[in-house]
């Protein structure tokens, strides 16, 4: 379960679930929608009518775009490579996680009841 993101991740259970919070560190973002948990270590950017509107990178704080992240519904994701995750939300906001490394770790995702998590 290391590295690419797996082209038949099923990430399911965040369909109709909303993040309350968003942690941020020095080196990583992290966000929970339902009982599916993020930590990212490479770029985010939200995307509404195809124009990025915000985004994270390591070692910047994250853009106020990211407050409509919370509270707000998720519609799906999809996986359109084993770079990037893209996870609808109800305000026409997409989030795009990217795998942009090949040495690094970028993601891992824990899924409650899983006994381990997706290292990306």
């Amino acid at each position: 379960r290391l590295y690419k993101i797996p082209l038949n991740l099923d990430l399911t259970k965040i369909v109709g679930c909303v993040a309350t919070q968003i942690l941020v560190g020095q080196f990583d973002i992290q966000f929970s929608f339902g009982e599916v948990r993020f930590v990212v270590q490479s770029r985010i950017d939200l995307v509404r009518d195809d124009q990025i509107i915000g985004s994270w990178r390591e070692g910047r704080w994250p853009d106020s775009q990211f407050y409509e992240v919370m509270n707000t519904n998720v519609l799906g994701y999809k996986i359109p490579t084993e770079r990037e995750l893209v996870i609808y939300l109800s305000n026409e906001i997409s989030m795009h996680l990217h795998d942009d490394s090949d040495q690094f770790e970028c993601i891992r995702i824990a899924i409650e009841g899983e006994k381990s998590e997706w290292v990306i």
